[in-house]
């Protein structure tokens, strides 16, 4: 792949992730809206409503599998620098790019055994078991798949980016 189309095939990728974890925004602000709606009606009018308590879970779930990528490629993922910040720059690339392979790796057998899971309650229509709950439990449980795809695709970007930066950081004659 030459420098340009590695430039815009991590420009995609990045392009891609950054517009759903925009719209993942939408989604806490719907979550922190529903919650704050559920407390009120629930303490003021004693009214409660398994379907907007499962709502909150279901929004819980879409948050956290849309918004790991976002926080993988805005590098907001946990890592501990204790040794890594006295690496030299050689032994940094081999941790980063372990690191992403590691995640990349994590998130294909997510999506690989998801698939399954999901495509099991689809067929027998699994609903909630609770009186009143959400239909559709395999709509919540298909986020699965495609949260973890998000998290492989922005790995993919990651480790091009890791190897483009390294191509291009020994190009440059140092001083």
């Amino acid at each position: 792949m030459s420098k340009r189309g590695l430039t815009s095939a991590v420009a995609g990728i990045e392009s891609l992730i950054d517009f759903v974890g925009r719209a993942t925004l939408w989604v806490v602000l719907a979550m922190i809206t529903l919650v704050a709606v559920n407390v009120l009606l629930r303490y003021a009018f004693s009214f409660g409503s398994v379907w907007a308590q499962e709502l909150e879970w279901h929004l819980l779930a879409a948050l956290i599998l849309f918004g790991m990528s976002y926080a993988l490629q805005r590098g907001e993922n946990v890592r501990v620098d204790l040794f890594y910040a006295n690496y030299g720059p050689r032994l940094k690339f081999a941790v980063d790019v372990l690191s992403v392979l590691l995640t990349l790796a994590v998130a294909l057998l997510f999506i690989k055994l998801s698939i399954g899971y999901v495509g099991q309650s689809y067929v027998i229509g699994e609903t909630s078991p609770d009186p009143g709950g959400i239909p559709w439990r395999w709509a919540v449980k298909a986020l699965i798949p495609i949260g973890y795809s998000l998290l492989a695709l922005q790995s993919v970007g990651a480790l091009l980016r890791l190897i483009h930066q390294r191509a291009t950081s020994q190009e440059r004659p140092h001083v």
